[in-house]
């Protein structure tokens, strides 16, 4: 799990932006490989992930995990997957 400075400048407190706009376009993945991170991901689960260019080139996908925060992984441990909008308006309420 990597964190940065910028992590926390980027997200609000409930790990939602406060566009509608940028909740609108929110991607999901689902956590395929947990190893090592086995307190922090659980396997299975769907994560909402934060657009994060410079996380891409490396390889890096920044996720919110259960404070709200928002994470970098390793973007091998995901798979993006699309959503409903009733589902995504339901992980977003949990976001």
């Amino acid at each position: 799990m990597k964190r940065t400075a910028s992590a926390k400048r980027n997200s609000s407190a409930s790990g939602t932006s406060t566009s509608r706009k940028a909740a609108k376009r929110r991607t999901f993945a689902v956590c395929v490989r947990n190893e090592g991170y086995e307190a922090s991901l659980e396997r299975n689960k769907i994560y909402a992930v934060v657009a994060d260019d410079d996380a891409r080139r490396d390889g890096d996908l920044r996720v919110i995990d259960e404070s709200g925060e928002d994470y970098l992984f390793s973007a091998d441990r995901f798979v993006a997957i699309e959503v409903p909008a009733a589902v995504k308006n339901s992980l977003l309420k949990r976001a």
